[in-house]
């Protein structure tokens, strides 16, 4: 099994969802956090206009996924052709269980 974490700087959530879901990868978790990359955010006025400020994090969002090995370079290339910019990062998953079931492993996700 297969970690899938990938961070975004847009949000491309819905696309990346719809076509995961359509390879028959399901179960995804999606965080909105703030993060600072190679992409500066965008300025924000205050003080009715009259400032301009650029905050040192801008708005990322994260989704995580765990997958079976076979499905990796599949999700990559749906990911990859539904976000343009931000990061993949895939890492191993040793053990999984259903914590309702107690099935184990692959079976889990």
């Amino acid at each position: 099994m297969i970690r899938i974490e990938v961070v975004m700087a847009d949000n491309d959530i819905a696309k990346v969802s719809e076509g995961l879901k359509k390879t028959g990868i399901g179960g995804l978790t999606v965080f909105k956090v703030k993060g600072r990359g190679k992409t500066i955010p965008a300025e924000i006025h205050t003080s009715k206009g009259t400032q301009i400020f650029t905050p040192e994090f801008g708005d990322k969002y994260v989704v995580v996924g765990v997958l079976p090995d076979a499905k990796i370079d599949e999700a990559i290339k749906i990911i990859r052709e539904n976000s343009k910019i931000g990061k993949i990062f895939v890492s191993p998953v040793t053990h999984a269980v259903d914590l309702a079931t107690g099935v184990k492993d692959e079976e889990a996700i």
